[in-house]
């Protein structure tokens, strides 16, 4: 295991923003807000993400419903996997005069995780369906477990 800057950075993100919950207004949590998609503010927090692993692949499952798959942006980089894209307002041609409720954040996000395991860039895959982004890491050899024998006597 090697020390990742990106996971510190994470893992305080976390703690600061657990500490300013206990005192933040329901209306303003995280990820939520009409701050969502605002840069600096919380532009790590969508989509809303699950990583996991098995032997041969990591997974990203990334909750991001009414983007546009055409313009989702996976990279993967140096053990970094980066995910991009656009989710747009319903109704772009109603100029709306006041809101009465705003709840349905628009607008660019970035999203970026530091991967535990080195894997293939060259065989990634990515299937967007009914709102649910799933992402395919492929591990590369020298990255998947290796059963070890134990002889005795």
């Amino acid at each position: 295991m090697t020390w990742n800057l990106f996971d510190e950075v994470d893992a305080l993100r976390r703690e600061v923003e657990r500490a300013f919950e206990m005192h933040t207004p329901d209306r303003w949590r995280l990820p939520f807000s009409r701050v969502s998609f605002l840069p600096g503010l919380a532009a790590r927090a969508y989509p809303l993400l699950n990583v996991s692993e098995d032997k041969d692949n990591v997974y990203i499952e990334a909750l991001a419903p009414g983007v546009d798959p055409e313009s989702l942006d996976i990279t993967v980089q140096q053990g970094v996997v980066r995910i991009a894209g656009e989710k747009k307002p319903i109704s772009e041609d109603v100029k709306m005069e006041a809101f009465h409720r705003n709840e349905r954040s628009a607008g660019k996000f970035v999203r970026t995780v530091a991967l535990q395991a080195d894997v293939n860039p060259d065989k990634v895959t990515a299937h967007y369906e009914n709102g649910l982004l799933l992402i395919t890491l492929p591990r590369v050899e020298a990255a998947k477990p290796k059963q070890i024998t134990v002889n005795v006597g």
